[in-house]
């Protein structure tokens, strides 16, 4: 068991843009006791003694010698190998979760754990550090979240789900104008989010396709999330890289400059 007041928190509303027009607009930081936070690195390092080596190979989140690079070099070797081979294009879904931290559910959360690995004690305390947490919001991204989606993947061997914490990507390889497959990951994703309490947000949910082929038919057919059409783009920011539907490196580097002003985010490292 954990002590109330050693799960207390402080919550700082961040905004997310310049211009703030409503709630959504602010990002809630939550500030914890700096001894919780100690004992947390702690347990961290003691939770990956018990994850497989080979746990979720395409989670680039809190694991040791990646980053958002490998990411991205991931994602744009998958289109690019694919795009080599005749009568071939790619639709690319960058997905959006509607407060992803915050929907986690404790009791799922822990029967995920238990499959990977981590002894039931152990399973039993994180339950108690996740619920009863008293908070007050003073005006002024997870580890164990990666845990939680690690059984999110791709059904299909021609998609392929790339995933930084709660950034999720799906890459699908389209041959000969056959979609049916990458159609069908969608529909997956949709139901494995709805199983695990996550909301798919498609109003920032958005499309990229890259289709190189002087023959292309003059449209595609539109992307639906649960009867929603998820809007397509030709440029969407991808772990701070631009990415295009002609998968070029102009837009990226006209931004490097506007980029360098901009603070980086700063995302937490620790257990929630």
């Amino acid at each position: 068991m954990v002590p109330e007041c050693l799960k207390s928190s402080t919550i700082i509303p961040v905004p997310k843009k310049t211009t703030i027009t409503s709630l959504n607009d602010y990002r809630p930081v939550a500030l914890t006791p700096v001894i919780m936070k100690c004992f947390e690195r702690i347990l961290l390092r003691y939770i990956r003694h018990f994850i497989p080596a080979d746990l979720d190979s395409l989670q680039f989140a809190y694991r040791a010698n990646r980053s958002t690079e490998d990411a991205v070099s991931i994602t744009l070797h998958t289109a690019l190998s694919h795009l080599q081979h005749p009568n071939t294009y790619v639709r690319m879904l960058f997905v959006d979760f509607s407060s992803a931290f915050n929907t986690v559910i404790p009791d799922k959360l822990v029967l995920k754990l238990l499959k990977v690995g981590l002894p039931a004690s152990l399973c039993h305390w994180i339950i108690d550090f996740l619920t009863n947490r008293p908070q007050v919001v003073r005006i002024e991204s997870p580890a164990l979240f990666t845990l939680f989606t690690h059984d999110c993947v791709a059904i299909h061997p021609t998609n392929t789900v790339v995933k930084f914490a709660d950034d999720t990507t799906v890459v699908g390889l389209i041959s000969d104008n056959n979609e049916t497959h990458y159609r069908e990951e969608i529909q997956q994703l949709t139901q494995w989010c709805s199983a695990n309490n996550l909301v798919l947000n498609t109003g920032k949910t958005k499309e990229v396709i890259v289709d190189y082929r002087r023959s292309r038919r003059t449209g595609h057919t539109p992307l639906l999330i649960d009867g929603e059409e998820v809007e397509r783009v030709d440029n969407i920011k991808f772990l701070g890289l631009h990415i295009t539907s002609d998968l070029s490196w102009n837009t990226n580097t006209s931004h490097l400059g506007d980029d360098r002003e901009r603070p980086l985010p700063q995302r937490d490292c620790v257990v929630r």
